[in-house]
C-alpha cells in the first residue's frame, strides 16, 4: 500500500511539474497557446481524488489503520 501511495504522490508532483513547464513554454516564440497546462492540472486533480479514494477503500477493508495520539493520554 505504501508503494501505491508513493507512486500516486509522484504522479501528482509530475503532473504539477509538467503544468509548470507548459505554463512557461506555451505561447513563447510566437507559437499559439495550447491547453496542455489545463490538461496537466486536470490530471493532477484526478490523481489526487484517486489517491484519496484508494486510501479510504484501504482503510475500510482494514489494509491500513490510523495511528496517532490516543484520547485521554
Amino acid at each position: 500500500m505504501k508503494i501505491l501511495v508513493a507512486i500516486a504522490f509522484l504522479a501528482i508532483l509530475a503532473s504539477l511539474g509538467s503544468a509548470l513547464w507548459f505554463m512557461m513554454r506555451d505561447g513563447a516564440d510566437g507559437k499559439p497557446k495550447t491547453n496542455n497546462m489545463a490538461r496537466a492540472l486536470a490530471f493532477r486533480v484526478g490523481f489526487s481524488i484517486l489517491l484519496f479514494v484508494c486510501i479510504l477503500i484501504a482503510w475500510k477493508f482494514g489494509l491500513i489503520s490510523p495511528t496517532g495520539i490516543r484520547p485521554g493520554q
